[in-house]
């Protein structure tokens, strides 16, 4: 039985009508109560039955779930339920199987910050974690794709702290092009990770738009005396729906883009789309024709010739020239 939001609210519910020594709780009165916790955290829940509160009594009695002592009483041809021990309560008990499986997975993605400024407390809590709760595991089981070695790691906590703190920030920057650093006053809104880089996404007040800074290019910052501009028109859980990456050309709409992809490559394509936007639009013998809905930037042309000659731009034309063009100037350098 998975323990999720409202199997932890009955839970606490039946905890609590178990304790009570002053009542007695038939499996009606446990079901109204456990109605009535789940309408008091949502207004819209559906309720549950008698049936569920009967396997929630099940599990709870259970060593894989809490191991309570609940029992039951037979009155007039009825039971209810109660704990035997009066001091007993599912939140003294220690860690069931599947919370310990839950906090383990939950180390697990905490993993992915050690090593990472501003965030050395991850590893502390982590360390206690395992020793309180017997969780310490020697085997590696998974890997993220990190380079702990990245030129730029080293500002991802003060940036955090900046976002929160809502503190406008003076950025000497370097891009890849420029020969001396160039001064930004940045605003501030979001970090953001992309193909083992970091990105810093603000309001740049001078030019009057949302800019797009590489952590590994920021030579310094400091905090700026002037008030940050709220962000109260973007909402980065969608920003980077219609781009591939972090690159986002301004005052462009997603376009319609349709690839032929030989049917060698299909398999990886079809199990890893491209975008979320991917949709076929034909299927033959040795292609397919799949359709993407976004804005084109550096990041797909990069992405459409990683797979070389197994992938075709067949509209717009814009996008075609510009992989033609690349493709040129690439074959220039083995002639």
């Amino acid at each position: 039985m998975a323990t999720n939001k409202n199997a932890t609210i009955r839970y606490q519910t039946l905890d609590r009508c178990f304790r009570n020594p002053g009542k007695r709780y038939f499996i009606e009165d446990l079901t109204e109560a456990c109605n009535q916790a789940l309408l008091d955290i949502d207004p819209t829940s559906s309720g549950v039955q008698k049936r569920q509160i009967y396997e929630d009594i099940k599990f709870m009695r259970d060593s894989r779930g809490f191991d309570a002592p609940i029992e039951s009483y037979k009155e007039n041809k009825k039971a209810y339920y109660r704990y035997d021990d009066s001091n007993f309560s599912i939140n003294n008990q220690p860690l069931n199987e599947q919370e310990a499986q839950q906090l383990r997975e939950a180390l697990l993605t905490l993993s992915r910050f050690k090593g990472m400024p501003q965030f050395e407390w991850i590893e502390e809590i982590k360390v206690r974690l395992e020793h309180s709760f017997n969780l310490k595991s020697e085997e590696n089981i998974i890997s993220f794709d990190e380079n702990e070695f990245l030129k730029g790691r080293e500002f991802i906590g003060d940036l955090f702290n900046a976002i929160v703190n809502k503190q406008t920030l003076l950025i000497h920057y370097k891009p890849f092009k420029a020969e001396e650093n160039i001064h930004l006053e940045i605003h501030p809104y979001h970090l953001k990770q992309f193909n083992n880089r970091w990105f810093l996404f603000g309001w740049n007040e001078k030019e009057e738009h949302i800019s797009n800074i590489a952590l590994d290019r920021i030579s310094s910052f400091s905090v700026s005396e002037t008030q940050l501009i709220p962000n109260v028109e973007i909402d980065f859980k969608d920003f980077f729906d219609d781009i591939i990456g972090v690159s986002i050309p301004l005052n462009e709409k997603p376009k319609k883009i349709l690839l032929k992809v030989d049917s060698e490559l299909w398999p990886y394509i079809q199990t890893k789309p491209l975008h979320g936007s991917q949709k076929n639009k034909e299927i033959a013998k040795d292609y397919t024709v799949i359709e993407l809905n976004l804005i084109p930037n550096y990041e797909l042309e990069a992405l459409i010739l990683s797979f070389g000659e197994k992938i075709e731009v067949l509209s717009p034309d814009s996008l075609r020239q510009r992989i033609i063009d690349r493709i040129q100037s690439l074959s220039k350098r083995y002639i």
